[in-house]
């Protein structure tokens, strides 16, 4: 494996919590856990999620959510993310949480963000003292399930002129049958207001949700597996694309691939059917991510080095796919391009 840094772009908070910590949480305010014993927890999580049944994939959200409906457990969750992607590695990265569904105990969505953010700057802050360096910053989901996508983006656009941590909006929760069509205000509203965009697109109907994630304004698609339905792929390589195939690839449209979390939910077979290889090969702005640490039992660094053994990828590729992460960031020009010249 080169030594290189490593970049994410896509990582959700709730979904990377060490299982420590959830059962820690889960004691002092005591909430029932599928069991108690550290390393059959995590097997729970990474087994709902393997299982291919959506409903026990979600069923896995209902205990680290329930962990983090306070400032002080929010932030606890937040700074050990910081942490323990900057020891594997991690220098960019961007996590994202929808503020909605941490409110069952009474907090303001303004709190919610304040706590994350909190927990990033101390993460952050432990990372530099000890001589190293990680920058981390946030993505607002919607859920969009839900009505409240307006006020996230509302949320976004107030708060980035205050926290500088607050980069981005993003829909996600289930999809097929939630097209971005749904949210068209909201995301008429982040376009009006310049908001960073990126979509969630990573279920059926395929290459219908890709689209129009795009012609709703994303920057970035979250996933985007899916495109594999408009290219063909013979022995490594793509030999013919349909025009959303060509679209994506000629505008340079950045990709946040999470392989592992796209064999859970189905959309391949397996990591050897993934289309990241031959997408990077054929240049289009694909990246490496997580998805969810916890429950697919991944950190940055294993599928980096699970993609180099699949794909034979070399240090340039796997610094190519490092460099897009941070090149497609959602951070300050100027603060990627600090991170860009030291990879």
């Amino acid at each position: 494996m080169s030594d290189v840094g490593l970049s994410l772009l896509h990582d959700h908070l709730d979904g990377g919590l060490r299982v420590a910590t959830v059962l820690d949480i889960a004691d002092s305010i005591d909430w029932q856990l599928p069991t108690t014993e550290p390393s059959a927890l995590a097997a729970w999580f990474t087994a709902g999620a393997a299982s291919g049944d959506l409903l026990q994939y979600l069923a896995t959200f209902e205990h680290t959510l329930a962990v983090m409906q306070t400032e002080e457990h929010i932030e606890r969750v937040a700074y050990e993310a910081a942490v323990d992607l900057a020891a594997d590695g991690v220098v960019y990265a961007e996590v994202r949480f929808a503020p909605e569904l941490h409110q069952q105990q009474g907090l303001s969505l303004d709190a919610v963000v304040a706590a994350v953010t909190a927990g990033f700057r101390r993460g952050e802050a432990e990372v530099r003292a000890g001589g190293a360096d990680i920058y981390i910053g946030a993505i607002l989901c919607a859920m969009r399930t839900e009505q409240r996508s307006m006020e996230i983006a509302q949320l976004v656009d107030r708060l980035r002129e205050d926290d500088d941590k607050v980069l981005a909006f993003d829909l996600a929760g289930a999809e097929t049958g939630w097209p971005p069509s749904l949210h068209a205000e909201a995301l008429e509203f982040a376009r009006e207001r310049h908001l960073n965009i990126t979509i969630h697109a990573s279920e059926p109907p395929d290459l219908e949700l890709i689209s129009d994630a795009l012609a709703h304004g994303a920057h970035r698609i979250g996933h985007g597996v899916r495109l594999l339905a408009d290219m063909t792929i013979d022995d490594g390589e793509i030999t013919s694309m349909g025009p959303l195939a060509r679209f994506v690839l000629d505008r340079q449209i950045p990709l946040e691939m999470a392989p592992t979390c796209h064999v859970h939910v189905g959309a391949v077979p397996d990591i050897a059917s993934h289309p990241i290889g031959p997408m990077l090969r054929a240049g289009f702005d694909v990246s490496v991510n997580t998805d969810n640490r916890l429950m697919s039992a991944v950190m940055p660094s294993t599928e980096m080095a699970l993609l180099r053994s699949t794909f034979g990828l070399t240090d340039d590729e796997v610094r190519q796919l490092v460099r897009n992460g941070v090149a497609a960031g959602f951070a300050p020009i100027e603060r990627r391009r600090e991170i860009l010249a030291s990879l």
